[in-house]
C-alpha cells in the first residue's frame, strides 16, 4: 500500500523505471515499447499510471507516442535526472479527483445563490466556448471562465483563487501534451453539453442537480483522459482481430 505521498509520485517513479530501461539499452532507439497493458502488468501499476508516465517521457523527448501504432523510443537518455524532472507533480487523475471534491460543493452552493447577472456571465463563457472548440488555447480560456464564474457566484475570494489555481495546473507542457492526444473539437463539444447541464441546474436553483452535473462533467473528463493510446491492436494483431467471426454485436 502506497502512502499518499508515494501515490502522488507513483507515475514519476514509473517514468524513472522506464527511463532507466532506455538508458541501459534494454529499450533501444527505434524500438516499440510493450503495450500499455503489458507495461502496467510488468511494473505492477495501473494503466492510467503508465499513461501518465509515458506522457512525462514524451515531454522529455525520450519517446514518441503514435496513436493507433504504439510508443517508440526516439533517443537515449542519461540515467541521472535533474531535480526539476524528479519534482513531484500531481497527475491529471489526481487533479480531477480534487476538482470533483471541491467544485461539486461549489456548484451545489452556487445554485442557491445565483442571480440573473451570474447566469448571464456563465452564458457568455459558454457562448465563447462554443465558438472556439477548434482553438485549444481559446477554448481553455473560456472553460476557465465558466468554472471560476461558478465560484464567483458564492463571492468567496479563496474559492475563486483555488478554482483558478486548480484549473491552471493543467497549463503545463505535460498537460498540453496529454491534451493533444485526447482532446479536440469533438470532446470539447461533449464538454460544452456537460457545462450547459451545470448551468441549467444552477439557474434553476437545483443544488443537488448542479452538484451531480458537475460530478458527471469531471467524471467524463477523466474518462476522456483514460482512453488508451490505441497501441494494443496494431499490425498483425489488428489484422488478426479483424478476421475474428462476428457475434452480431460491436463494442465501441
Amino acid at each position: 500500500m502506497f502512502s499518499p505521498v508515494e501515490s502522488r509520485r507513483l507515475y514519476r517513479q514509473v517514468a524513472d523505471q522506464i527511463r532507466l530501461m532506455i538508458a541501459s539499452g534494454e529499450l533501444a532507439v527505434g524500438q516499440r515499447l510493450p503495450a500499455e497493458r503489458d507495461l502496467a502488468e510488468q511494473l505492477s501499476v495501473s494503466r492510467p499510471t503508465v499513461r501518465e508516465a509515458l506522457i512525462v517521457l514524451e515531454v522529455e523527448g525520450l519517446v514518441n507516442i503514435r496513436m493507433g501504432s504504439g510508443i517508440y523510443v526516439v533517443r537515449q537518455h542519461a540515467a541521472t535526472v535533474t531535480g526539476a524532472e524528479r519534482e513531484p507533480v500531481e497527475g491529471p487523475f489526481e487533479l480531477l479527483q480534487a476538482r470533483a471534491l471541491i467544485e461539486c460543493a461549489i456548484a451545489e452552493e452556487a445554485a442557491g445563490r445565483a442571480k440573473p447577472d451570474d447566469i448571464a456571465l456563465l452564458d457568455e463563457a459558454l457562448t465563447r466556448m462554443g465558438g472556439v472548440v477548434n482553438d485549444a488555447i481559446a477554448v481553455l480560456d473560456a472553460d476557465r471562465a465558466f468554472h471560476t464564474g461558478i465560484a464567483a457566484i458564492i463571492g468567496n475570494a479563496t474559492l475563486i483563487r483555488v478554482t483558478g489555481e486548480m484549473f491552471d495546473m493543467r497549463m503545463t507542457p505535460y498537460f498540453a501534451r496529454l491534451a493533444s492526444h485526447f482532446e479536440g473539437p469533438t470532446t470539447w463539444r461533449s464538454a460544452l453539453d456537460e457545462h450547459r447541464a451545470i448551468r441549467d441546474a444552477i439557474a434553476a436553483g437545483d443544488a443537488a442537480g448542479a452538484k451531480a452535473a458537475m460530478r458527471t462533467h469531471l467524471t467524463m473528463s477523466q474518462k476522456r483522459f483514460s482512453e488508451s493510446f490505441g497501441e494494443e491492436f496494431s499490425g498483425e494483431e489488428e489484422r488478426g482481430r479483424n478476421k475474428r467471426p462476428s457475434k452480431g454485436t460491436t463494442k465501441t
